[in-house]
């Protein structure tokens, strides 16, 4: 698995990520959250997560 340094977005087979298109990926992060509803998700909301799926709360 790799974290998108752009969006945080958690992606898994890809050199590209899904959501916003960056090839900026890192194998260097800690913590994963799963949002299933970000418009009622105060996690979602301190992260300015818009989109439900991975994402990975600290990227070194």
């Amino acid at each position: 698995m790799k974290a998108c340094r752009s969006c945080r977005a958690i992606v898994e087979k890809s050199d590209t990520c899904a959501l916003c298109g960056s090839k900026d990926l890192t194998t260097e992060f800690s913590g994963l959250i799963i949002v299933i509803d970000p418009n009622s998700s105060e996690i979602a909301k301190k992260l300015n997560i818009t989109v439900p799926g991975k994402y990975a709360t600290n990227i070194k």
